[in-house]
Parts: C-alpha cells; structure tokens; sequence
C-alpha cells in the first residue's frame, strides 16, 4: 500500500524525515519496503525563475528570432534569444537558466550558454508544454505583471515534492490500510517515544519544545496530536424525496449507511485531488469516484457512487440473487453469480456486487446529475468468499474481507459528501439513510500485568503501560488488583484477547527496548545418529554458498496459473487451498521452479541478470490413483481416494554470466555443462560418487532439453537441463535458464549405505585402455557408462569420452565414440592377462546390449 508523506502530514504534525519515518512504521509492525520521490510535474521546476523582459529587439541575422534581456532578480541581466511570436518587453515570463534540466518526455536535456545565429543566449524564455505545466506552444508564457521577479517557478506554480512509502501491511492490520489508519498508528508511536525534551526514532533525533517536558523521567502531554478532519459542517439541504434502502440480507450486511446528493456536476478533478490520488498510483476518473477513492485511502472505509438515474424505482435493496443469474461488472466481462453473492439492487435488476465490484451501468458518468453514496460494513466472510469466488481483488474487498470498522460508516459518509459538494456542487437531499439492527460493540478484554511482564520478558511500569493503551484508543473500564478491563474500539478486529494487547504493548513500547539477559536458558537435546538431514543440508548450503551461489526463500503457496496446460506438473495434481488470499496464491507448489523463475525476473529488473541461486523447500503434490473395485476415487468414481504427498527438494538455477570479461579472459555464459558439474559435486558431496550416477536424456512441456537423474537401481533422484523460451518468456526472462531439481530425501536414501572411507594412495599404477566404439545415433555415453561400470566395480576406477565423430565414412544412422577407461588394482600390478580379460568383458557386454562394435 502506497502512503503519501505529505497526504500523512495532514493528520499527524511530526519532524521525521521519510527515511527516519520509514524506520518508525518498521519499528512498530508497519513493514516499508521502499520509498519513491515524487513530483506533480517532472523535475519539479527546479532552475526556473520568474523574469522581467528589459528590452526585446529584432535578431540581426533572423527573420523571426529575438534578443531580449531579462531581469532574474540577480540584479545583473541576461542576453537571451527568443524565437516565440509573441515576445515583448515589459513581460514577465518563466526563464530556465543555464544548467536546468528541461524534459522532452522522459528525455532529459540541459540547458546551455550558447550562440544562436551569432548572438550570445545565457537560457530560454519557456512555453507551457516545455515546462511541463500545460500543452500549449504557441508563445511563452506571459505571467501577470505583479509576478515577482527571481521567485522560483516551483513556488509560483506551488509544486510539491512527495515521498512515497511502500508500506506491507500484514492481513490482520486493516485498521492500518489508510493514511489516518497509519498516522493514528505513528501517533501513538511517538507520544509513548516522547521523554524529556526530546525523542529518539531508530537512531534519528527529533526536535520537540524544550518547555513541553521540564522532566526527562516522566511521561507528559504529547505534542503529537491525531487530527481528524471535521464534519460538523454537514447538514441536510433538502428534504424533498430520495433513495430509500431495504437490507433484506441483514447478516451479509449489518450496517448501510447512504445519502442522496443531487444536482452534483461531474468533470474533472481539482488539481490537489489528483495530485494526491495520482501521488499514490490511483488514476484520476472524474470527481465523483475520485473523492471515494481520496476517502478510501484516506480513511480505509470503501464507498461507492451510483448514478440515481440507473436505480429504478428509486429504491436499494442489499439482497442475495438466484443463483445462475449472469452479472456485467464495470470490466465489461459477464459473470454468473451464486446465490451466496450480497448484490446492491434496484427494484429490478442488480447494480453492484456488494463490497467487491461495481456494475457496468451503475456508475457516475459525464451525464450523471444525481448521486446516491454508500458507505456501508458487510460481513468479511461473505465479501471473501464472493471475491474468491470470481476471482476478483479490489480496493474495496482487500478491505472489507479484513474487517472494516462498522462503526464508522456515519462518519466517513459525511466526509465524503462533504467533499463532493466541495468538488461537484450539488444540494444533500431527504435523509441520512443508516441501517443497524443490531450494533456492534466494543471488544472487553481483561489483562493481567503480570501477564504481561512474563510474556514480554521485562516488567513495564504499570502507568507506562496506560499511556500506551491511551494511545493506542484503547480505554481502561476499571482495575481489580493487576487484572485491568479494557475497552478496544471494534476498528482494531485483531485485538480480541489478553494476548492481543499483549503484543501491541510490546509493538509501542519497542522491541529493541526490552533487553537481552545475561543469561541463557536451554534444554539439552539428543541427536539420533540417523537424523542427518538438517546437518547434511547445511554442509550443501555451505557447498553452494562457496562457490558463488545465493539461497533463496520462496513461498510454498503459489498460483494456479503456472500449472494450467502444463504436462509436466498437471494442474489436477495440485494441492488447492480451501480460502486462498489471492489467486496468486492459490495452490501449494508442485516445483521449486516457479519462485525460482520469479526471484530471477525480480533481480534481472534490479539490473542484476548474472545468478546463481538455489533453494531447500518442500513440494506438494496431490496424487490421482485409480480406484480399485467398490472403494470411491478422489476425484470421481475412478480413483482411490488419496492424500497429497510432500517432498523436500533442492533447486538450482543459472542465468546470465558465469565470468565477466576481463584482461586474461573475454565474458563466459552460464552453460548447461556448468549446471551439471555443480549437481555432481552436490551427489559427490553426499555419498553419491560418478559411478553411482546415470543420465538419461529427456524433454517435456518445461525442459527443452533434460537429463534425468537416476540411481544404479533407476530410481529417480531428480532433473537438470535447459528450460523452454516459453517457461522463461512467461517471467519476462529473455535469456537461457539453466534449471535443476533434485530429489533430497531420495539422494539421502540412495547414499544411506556409502561411507566415506580413507586410503592410502595407490602404490601400484594405473593402466588405460581405449575404444574407439561404433554405436547408433541414439545411444548416449551414459549408457555407456553404466554398462562399463556394471561390468566390474572393482578395476574400473574412471569412463571418460574424449572424442564423438559424426560424419563421412560411417554407415547411416551410426557416430563414433572414443572411450577410455581407467583400470587400477590397488593390491597388486596388473598384467596384460587381466587387463585383456576385462576390456573383452566390457566390449562383449556393449556388443550384446547396446550392438556397439569396434571402428
């Protein structure tokens, strides 16, 4: 969620600058993960001033050019050459003076001292569009003659520079999904941070009035005071007739609070509305729907707009419809509703799916005169499941499936009808329409301090903790010894037991604030001999970290597009989740690769294209068997019912260069090859050596070309090789991924027996032998390999390929692979007899399964 810096300021006068507020929400639960400067127009205006033309003469070597000077308010004239028709002296003008940086679009460009057709130009008289403040070019701009001479254009024209914060807002923070949300947070932050004279925000300084705290040991009244735009203004122009409400659905909408306005005129937005709205990346529209989406954001409570003119018989009413029934939402795509879906209705037809999207013909238009505004609390239950439901994430349901506050639709009623009549006229018309049968109270929560004291960790003087309740809007009933009755205000829906309190005590009085002992309370555990799994991914971890790569931590839920049309993890072998948060986390991960693809793509972004990343993590995969006679299915009447099965996988990925060019070498792409060394070293690592190893080539809807990775008994222990364009070219990866896979528990298993022995170098020599073997174009040298090292274990200590030829004077169909082998008794010396015998085995045992014959 985006939070304006200076949008905060109008709720909340404090010091800090972004970088110091920044480090106070993280503090307190509000998680930024970035702050972006902002101007209204690009660049801000800097460099330009308001100047006086002196004189303005005719170019000597041009028909349509000027000389001027102009007075900058420096008290020494500028020579400038002007080409605008409608130049003349005694007119105050916008000047870019040399060094500012104008934009032509993006494209930035500076100016220069420089001669035009021989006479000297110390800047530039602007036009509207070549300062960015209007389209117009056909002449400068000509100011009113009391413009001031040398003020800054930004202060003329009132530009503003804003930072804004990305702030992450956990989901059970709603109440924090607005900039007063934020700002009541921050403000109760900083009146329990005020002691003595001044106060500290993550190793920043603030200045707060000397006088306000003579005592630097005692709380005293903050100056941080929370300001709550007023709406006492708002009153009932008049009383003729207009929209009635009926809540058919009282439990999907508890409260519906709404207003008639009419004779509103809808066009375009002020400019400090859209400032603020396009300060926070939402679009201006007309405004009528800007000042809901300027409430929404700035109280966290959504509303909605609809033309009266398109609610027939002039009636709402909240009701569920048939289900079947087809719906048109303002996306112009057609959805079929269920009977568990609130809508907003006229007498005849649907308007709104309630709390989620709005219709195509119910909203504000240029021809609307006549608006009715909702404002309104429904069941987050429902407006989670409606959302789910049709796959729609919206402002308004992020919102409200959280928990909006239903005691505040009155309010935030008022203060966006306040607000259009400001921006779009218009007369309040009949009554305040505010529909609650049963209201909601306040949460009653009892607290033990000494609770608190053990939880925490630190005991917390009692008046201490009042202030920060008193902050926090949470009120204090009464106390009876250490246990404490609070009322917490119904905004704060995850503040329900003593625990909750608990942790917002903890949340304001700061975690960094609570002190590490000085000593250390354990318990000692047994490791079992044959638990090795954790110590064993910690020395890979250790491995990989060594030779340049980097772990990643991805999600285990993820989406269920991935998996669409995909043969290769079949999307009914997904693990699907009951109430996903979003589609795009929707299912459990059948596959590392995915979060991979995207932490690649996040990084390639960030101008780091050059990886090496790897991840230890579990997949998930949701197995279909057959059924077997008289025993149902799990998906249908021919399967067996069965549970998703979870295993724990390494994941390797390589993009981009594996070595920069430099003065010994030119740059190195990453390579399949590389890919595969590094798999080795990890089986090699575990107990799994070369020989126990076998590749076969493989290729499926995510692998243009593979190896599968499998044991001397062939089962499988994972997958290497080279991802398809499409797989990338989903995540904007425009370059080779090289990607694998690797089965963990099954490589454990495979290696349980091999043991890592020490020996003595071998005294007796090695012999190598050759062949030069004529085989068919399928087979592979891994097949080789395996025959090789099947035929003896003992002698064969190494199979390399060292030459392939494919070409003239071989038969059709057939290439030629050179082979050595590598023999070696570590007893004795080997003589010819025993060589000869073991190189015949091996040729024989290639003739017979593979047809291989010697060249």
């Amino acid at each position: 969620m985006n939070i304006s810096y200076n949008w905060l300021k109008d709720y909340l006068k404090f010091d800090l600058t972004p970088e110091q507020l920044s480090d106070a929400l993280t503090s307190i639960g509000l998680e930024t993960g970035g702050i972006e400067t902002v101007e209204t127009i690009k660049g801000g205006l800097k460099g330009l001033v308001i100047g006086h033309v002196l004189t303005c003469v005719n170019h000597p070597n041009s028909d349509h050019l000027h000389v001027t000077t102009v007075d900058l308010g420096t008290g020494e004239p500028q020579q400038i050459v002007c080409g605008a028709p409608n130049v003349a002296a005694g007119q105050k003008v916008v000047v870019a003076t040399v060094g500012t940086v104008l934009y032509d679009g993006d494209e930035p460009f500076t100016i220069k001292k420089s001669k035009i057709r021989g006479e000297e130009s110390n800047g530039m008289i602007c036009a509207e569009d070549e300062i960015g403040i209007g389209t117009n070019h056909e002449g400068i701009i000509v100011l009113p003659s009391d413009a001031p001479v040398g003020l800054p254009a930004k202060d003329y024209y009132k530009i503003e520079s804003d930072a804004i914060l990305e702030v992450d807002i956990t989901p059970n923070r709603v109440d924090a999904a607005s900039h007063y949300g934020v700002a009541r947070d921050l403000a109760a932050y900083l009146q329990i941070q005020v002691q003595g004279a001044r106060y500290k925000v993550q190793g920043a300084r603030c200045k707060v009035q000397d006088s306000l705290h003579p005592s630097p040991f005692t709380f005293h009244p903050s100056p941080f005071t929370l300001f709550r735009p007023s709406v006492d203004a708002f009153q009932i122009d008049d009383k003729s007739p207009a929209v009635t409400v009926e809540v058919i659905d009282t439990e999907a909408c508890p409260r519906y609070s709404g207003v008639t306005i009419k004779n509103v005129k809808v066009g375009e937005s002020p400019a400090w509305l859209k400032n603020r709205l396009e300060s926070i990346g939402v679009r201006s529209i007309n405004n009528i729907v800007d000042v809901t989406n300027y409430v929404l954001h700035e109280t966290g409570q959504p509303l909605h707009a609809f033309d009266v003119a398109q609610i027939k018989g002039g009636k709402i009413v909240v009701q569920t419809q048939p289900d079947g029934t087809s719906f048109i939402t303002l996306d112009g795509a057609k959805r079929t509703l269920s009977d568990k879906d609130l809508m907003i209705c006229s007498l005849t037809e649907g308007l709104c799916i309630a709390g989620v999207f709005g219709g195509l013909d119910s909203g504000v238009t240029e021809k609307t005169t006549d608006i009715f505004l909702e404002s309104a609390y429904f069941n987050p239950t429902r407006i989670r499941k409606t959302a789910r439901r049709h796959g729609l994430n919206t402002d308004a349901s992020f919102r409200y499936e959280r928990g909006a506050d239903p005691n505040n639709t009155l309010y935030v009623l008022k203060r966006a009808a306040l607000l259009v009549k400001e921006v779009a006229g218009g007369a309040i018309t009949g009554d305040v329409i505010d529909i609650y049968p049963q209201p909601i109270n306040n949460f009653v929560v009892e607290l033990s301090l000494n609770k608190v004291n053990s939880l925490i960790g630190k005991e917390i003087p009692a008046e201490t903790i009042e202030s920060i309740l008193k902050s926090l809007e949470i009120r204090l009933m009464g106390k009876a010894g250490d246990v404490w009755t609070l009322n917490v205000p119904t905004y704060r829906v995850d503040v329900t037991r003593d625990v909750d309190v608990i942790e917002e005590i903890l949340r304001i009085y700061g975690y960094n604030n609570v002190e590490i002992g000085e000593e250390v309370k354990s318990t000692l555990s047994y490791k079992t001999a044959t638990d090795r799994s954790h110590e064993l991914q910690n020395l890979i971890s250790e491995q990989l970290t060594g030779v340049g790569f980097n772990e990643i931590l991805n999600n285990s839920l993820t989406a269920a597009a991935y998996y669409e049309n995909n043969t290769a993890f079949p999307s009914e072998n997904c693990v699907l989740l009951k109430n996903p948060l979003s589609n795009d986390l929707s299912v459990m991960r059948q596959t590392l690769l995915y979060g991979g693809l995207e932490s690649i793509r996040r990084n390639r972004n960030h101008k780091n294209p050059d990886l090496k990343l790897y991840e230890l993590g579990n997949t998930y995969t949701y197995s279909v068997i057959p059924a077997k006679a008289g025993i149902p299915g799990n998906k249908d009447a021919n399967y067996l019912a069965s549970p998703f099965t979870e295993n724990f996988m390494l994941g390797l990925w390589l993009t981009g260069r594996s070595l920069n060019a430099n003065w010994l070498h030119p740059a190195e792409d990453s390579s399949v090859y590389e890919l595969k060394a590094y798999v080795e070293n990890v089986l090699q690592r575990l107990g799994l050596s070369a020989q126990k190893v076998f590749y076969k080539p493989f290729s499926d809807a995510v692998f243009a070309s593979g190896l599968q990775i499998e044991n001397l008994g062939g089962k499988s222990l994972g997958k290497l090789g080279v991802l398809k364009k499409t797989v990338t070219k989903a995540f904007d990866i425009p370059v080779e991924v090289f990607f694998a896979e690797l089965n963990w528990n099954a490589i454990l298993k495979a290696a349980k027996n091999s043991t890592v022995k020490q020996t003595e170098i071998p005294k007796f020599p090695s012999v190598r032998r050759d062949l030069a073997l004529l085989v068919d174009k399928a087979v592979t040298f891994a097949e080789i390999e395996k025959i090789a090292v099947q035929t003896d274990k003992k002698l064969l200590k190494e199979v390399t390929l060292f030459d392939v030829y494919e070409g003239k004077n071989l038969p059709e169909g057939k290439k030629s692979y050179a082979v050595s082998f590598i023999l070696q008794d570590e007893e004795k010396t080997l003589n010819d007899k025993q060589i000869d015998s073991l190189m015949a085995n091996i040729q024989k045992n290639l003739e017979q399964k593979l047809g291989a014959t010697l060249r």
